[in-house]
């Protein structure tokens, strides 16, 4: 069930959101750094087609021009407002049509996750991928996720959805994606039928450097020149210590050629 006054209060903050991440010059960088190596391996980038779900607050348009920006509230400066589970029948883009759809800490607000997972593969083409970043719960992160941080963090669920949706922004689960990726095999074998896991790509970004930028909702006095000596250290303990440091982890996720 879906709150209107819900979906109407998210649609103010993201717009707010979006404007305070545009003056938040720690968190740019950061999202800058996130994006340059999510997309560091992708051939002849400038030509492929994307697609971004939950592109709200998202800066990403700003590094990769051409890409199509999406969300299910009803922004006017997306390409498309639509619900991604329905994305299957969505007939503005059309079937195997896109190289890479990118989602950035949108999964774990998603009602269902792993029928959005399994419906998108409808309009990747041959060899297509789903880039995602999420949460990572580490010896460091898992406090500050758990406890400080507003978003719902609840490891104690059987199934991989949110069963109440206040609104798509302020509903969320951090923890469904660590899940699914890292401690619940029986959620991974559904995912399996229809992307090639065996392929699948993780890596770990950063550690405490998004807090230290006051994230989307704040701004912390960082300069950004001890912010960004301190990022090249924060990213390389995460990424040789995870299981201590990381707090964020990306997947690129390949699609089985039967499900497309």
């Amino acid at each position: 069930m879906q709150s209107n006054q819900g979906f109407e209060r998210d649609l103010v903050t993201t717009r707010e959101n979006r404007a305070r991440l545009k003056q938040n010059n720690n968190l740019r960088y950061w999202y800058a750094a996130l994006y340059r190596e999510l997309f560091a391996d992708v051939q002849d980038l400038p030509h492929k087609r994307i697609l971004e779900i939950g592109s709200g607050a998202s800066p990403l348009k700003e590094f990769i021009p051409q890409i199509l920006t999406s969300d299910v509230l009803s922004l006017d400066y997306v390409d498309f407002v639509f619900d991604c589970h329905e994305i299957a029948d969505f007939d503005r883009i059309a079937d195997h049509s896109l190289d890479i759809v990118t989602l950035t800490n949108v999964l774990h607000h998603l009602r269902d996750p792993l029928l959005f997972l399994q419906r998108v593969t409808h309009k990747l083409n041959d060899g297509g991928q789903v880039f995602i970043a999420e949460p990572y719960f580490s010896l460091v992160s898992y406090p500050i996720f758990k406890f400080l941080h507003p978003e719902n963090t609840d490891f104690n669920i059987a199934n991989p959805s949110l069963t109440q949706i206040d609104g798509p922004l302020t509903t969320s689960n951090q923890a469904i994606p660590y899940m699914l990726f890292f401690t619940r095999p029986d959620w991974r074998h559904r995912l399996s039928l229809y992307y090639d896991l065996a392929q699948t790509r993780i890596a770990y970004f950063s550690s405490v450097s998004y807090m230290m930028s006051g994230g989307i909702s704040r701004q912390l006095p960082v300069p950004q020149w001890l912010y960004q000596a301190w990022f090249g250290i924060d990213h390389v303990l995460a990424k040789s210590l995870p299981r201590i440091f990381a707090s964020f982890f990306t997947a690129k996720l390949l699609a089985q050629p039967n499900y497309r």
